[in-house]
């Protein structure tokens, strides 16, 4: 197999690592700063919902866009969307925690700018996606596409190490560095990647819209959406989880809601740069053994009561998760033509998104009932998606 153009490939590391780490932050950060200015758990979960359902809206936008006018513009635009919304977002938490603004106003005004933030920073992740699909042969897209999701596990772990060592110095803190990365990612990709050269650029007339239901990519969409919302439901609810069983401040609940994800991290990058890498499988037995382990994760999850099995469970969905997506995102590029890369690409990096609004929501709703209900409505359709899949693969 002929190397992967490495140096265009961790050009794109390095942006997603920065808005890997920026997401990692926020959702190691939000549960404990928002109970700081007074919010409630439905609340906090679903500035999470409705920004997600804003990206899903408009990253497959940014993909077919990318496919006309180039995949650089829209990462950079992604990354400067990003770097400028963490400012204002957390400018608005600044107002909180001042007094300056509270109740209703605070949590229309985080709203607003969560989703202002999610309108432009779509951009970053189909386009990247699109890129290493321009620049690597069918051969090599599974191994590009295991790269690249190396680079959003990176973030996820560097971001609860650094939320860790930042929340000493204040809750908003890991949130401004946040934004500094990002702007630090897009110098870096403006000055470094080269632009595609003009016969890469596919469809310049419009390519047609790619759905999410495609008969092409379907089977590879409902996956990831499926998913994401049962992980969105475990992730959003874990700081509210541990705060009230282990009994931690904001700033510790931080401090172990970052380690917990950083391990579920730890395992993800651990699967893409060696499984997915080395072992040739088909991607349905990737898929259908990470849903699995993920599923153990959430039953774990919901039974566990110190933080050492809790730990387990995340390794557990860590390890799903590093074996699943590579799987979906290489089998949808594969499944349309060089043309709809960025339709495809861009569907595909809205799924995640799609899962988080649901999934917050019904484990913010689900919480205040039971700690345990959010990991068990994760297993349920973890659990689901597996038969879903089985049985519709032997018609």
């Amino acid at each position: 197999m002929p190397d992967l153009p490495r140096r265009q490939l961790n050009l794109l590391i390095v942006a997603l690592i920065a808005v890997g780490v920026g997401q990692s932050l926020i959702f190691a950060i939000l549960a404990p700063l928002g109970r700081e200015v007074g919010l409630a758990e439905v609340q906090i979960t679903s500035i999470i919902a409705v920004s997600a359902l804003t990206f899903a809206v408009t990253a497959p936008h940014w993909g077919r866009l990318s496919d006309r006018v180039g995949r650089k513009p829209i990462i950079l635009t992604g990354l400067l969307g990003y770097t400028l919304g963490t400012v204002i977002f957390t400018s608005v938490f600044f107002a909180g925690l001042t007094g300056m603004l509270s109740g209703l106003a605070l949590y229309l005004w985080l709203l607003i700018s969560r989703c202002a933030q999610a309108v432009i920073m779509s951009g970053t992740s189909p386009g990247t996606t699109a890129y290493a699909a321009d620049i690597t042969t069918p051969q090599q897209r599974l191994p590009a596409m295991a790269r690249l999701g190396t680079a959003t596990s990176l973030g996820m772990i560097l971001g609860p190490a650094v939320s860790g060592a930042l929340a000493t110095l204040g809750l908003l803190a890991p949130l401004y560095f946040a934004g500094a990365l990002a702007a630090a990612a897009g110098i870096m990709i403006w000055y470094a990647l080269p632009a595609l050269p003009a016969a890469q650029r596919r469809s310049r007339d419009g390519p047609k819209r790619m759905r999410y239901l495609d008969a092409r990519i379907r089977r590879f969409t409902l996956t990831a959406i499926a998913l994401f919302t049962g992980f969105s439901a475990i992730q959003q609810t874990l700081g509210f989880l541990l705060q009230d069983r282990l009994g931690l401040t904001g700033i510790q609940t931080a401090q172990y809601t970052g380690a917990a994800l950083m391990v579920s991290a730890l395992f993800t990058f651990g699967m893409q740069v060696t499984v997915m890498q080395h072992v040739k499988l088909p991607p349905h037995v990737f898929v259908r053994t990470g849903l699995a382990s993920m599923a153990a994760g959430a039953l774990i999850v919901a039974t566990s009561e110190g933080f050492v099995l809790l730990g387990i469970a995340m390794a557990l969905i860590g390890m799903g998760l590093g074996l699943t997506m590579p799987a979906v995102t290489a089998g949808a590029s594969l499944a349309v033509g060089p043309e709809e890369q960025g339709g495809a690409a861009g569907v595909i990096g809205a799924c995640p998104a799609v899962g988080f609004v649901s999934g917050p929501v019904i484990g913010g709703l689900l919480y205040p009932l039971s700690p345990s209900g959010p990991p068990l409505f994760a297993g349920a359709v973890l659990l689901v998606t597996i038969a879903a899949l089985y049985f519709t693969a032997r018609r």
